[in-house]
Order: C-alpha cells, then sequence, then structure tokens
C-alpha cells in the first residue's frame, strides 16, 4: 500500500534542489555552446592545427566517461601548484563551477558536432540559389545557410538539452545538494529507496516532458512554412 504522505514529503523536499538542478543545466548548457560554436569553427578550420585542437576536444569529451571528468576536474585540479595560486582557485575550488566546467566541458563536444552535422545537412542548392540573388558571406550565412541549419539540428538539440538535465544528478557525487542529491539523503535518512527514486524519477520524468514539449513547440513554429507549402 501507498504511504502517500511519504510520498508527498518526498517530492515537496526534492523541489528544494530544483532550482540548483535548473541553473546548473542552464549555465553549463549557455557555456557550452558558446564553447561548442567556437571548437566546431576549429574543427572545420582550413588550418591544421586548429582542426587539431577542435577534433581533439571533441574526441576527448566524447569519448571519456562524464563522471571520470567531474573527478578530474574536481580533485585533480587542486593538485596543480599554480593552479591553486592563479585567480581561478576561488573558483575551482568550489563544487559548484567544478560541476559547470565539467558539464560545459561534455556537452561543448556533443554540441560542436550537432552544429556540424546541421551545416552539412543545408542543402546545396538552397546555397545555390542564395548565392544567384547576390548573397555572399555573411549574408547568406544569415539568411540560408543560418536557418537552415537550426531547423535540421533543433530535434538533435533538445535531446542534448535533456541529456544535460539528466546529467547533472552526476553533481551529486561531489556534494551538490540538487534533486539526486537531496533522494541520496533521504535514502539514507529513510532506507526506503523505491519509493524515493521512483518519486525522484518522476520529476526528472516531468521535466523532460517539459522540455520535449518546448522543443517541439519551437520546432513546428521554425516549420511552418512547409505546412503551408504542403497545403
Amino acid at each position: 500500500m501507498m504511504d502517500w504522505n511519504f510520498l508527498t514529503d518526498v517530492f515537496q523536499q526534492l523541489l528544494t534542489g530544483l532550482p540548483l538542478t535548473l541553473q546548473l543545466s542552464a549555465m553549463a548548457l549557455a557555456v557550452g555552446f558558446a564553447l561548442s560554436i567556437l571548437v566546431a569553427a576549429a574543427a572545420g578550420s582550413s588550418f591544421r592545427l586548429f582542426r587539431w585542437i577542435g577534433n581533439a576536444h571533441i574526441e576527448l569529451f566524447r569519448g571519456t566517461p562524464l563522471l571520470v571528468q567531474i573527478f578530474l576536474i574536481y580533485y585533480g585540479l587542486g593538485q596543480i601548484p599554480g593552479l591553486r595560486q592563479s585567480f581561478l582557485w576561488p573558483f575551482l575550488r568550489e563544487p559548484y563551477w567544478c560541476a559547470v566546467l565539467a558539464l560545459a566541458l561534455n556537452t561543448s563536444a556533443y554540441t560542436a558536432e550537432i552544429i556540424r552535422g546541421a551545416l552539412q545537412a543545408v542543402p546545396l542548392g538552397e546555397i545555390e540559389a542564395g548565392r544567384s540573388c547576390g548573397m555572399s558571406g555573411l549574408l547568406l550565412r544569415r539568411r540560408v545557410i543560418w536557418p537552415i541549419a537550426v531547423r535540421q539540428g533543433l530535434a538533435v538539440y533538445g535531446s542534448e538539452v535533456i541529456l544535460m538535465l539528466k546529467a547533472t544528478s552526476l553533481a551529486s557525487i561531489i556534494t551538490l545538494t540538487e534533486v539526486t542529491g537531496i533522494a541520496y539523503k533521504l535514502i539514507s535518512s529513510s532506507y526506503r529507496v523505491m519509493e524515493v527514486f521512483a518519486v525522484t524519477g518522476a520529476l526528472y520524468l516531468t521535466l523532460t516532458f517539459l522540455i520535449s514539449l518546448a522543443f517541439s513547440v519551437i520546432e513546428s513554429r521554425l516549420n511552418k512554412h512547409l505546412a503551408y507549402r504542403r497545403n
């Protein structure tokens, strides 16, 4: 028989960790997206050194587990004497900023590949049509390439946003009390694993559903012209 009072109490306590979960996700996605633009540009550069750096970044952070990256940043950076004496140390000694850095670096690698794939998916005919209208350089990118690339990559990036939201649960291993961190504390005090994790899973499921719905609405609005064309 369900103990609804206990489940309600668990849900209310988990909600106190929701702001930190959303904040971690938003910060990591914002920093990661800005970095991914630089990484994608470097990976597609005609200069071999830049191309090597961009591809190395992508392979490094896609090829190693996020958990290992968090441990290396949180525990490993403190082992560098010069870093402890630098202006960065007040930030990097804090679990919050270490988690943001690890999540941002991880998502930047995946997002850079999403950007690359979206740009490659732009039909050559559309580009040639833009050039035939006298567009070139930034104007061609702003009016033809980038709008089409956004529509091509939006759905995939929506999946990356969802993955990053769920990845914030790993921040609990470096003492951050986001949703999963609070869940661990509730389990240690109540020993009711199934109920706590069931409510935790339901909360994450609700968040991912809302994100999916938001991206679906954005995608349908961006592709509204296609519906008119079919009609």
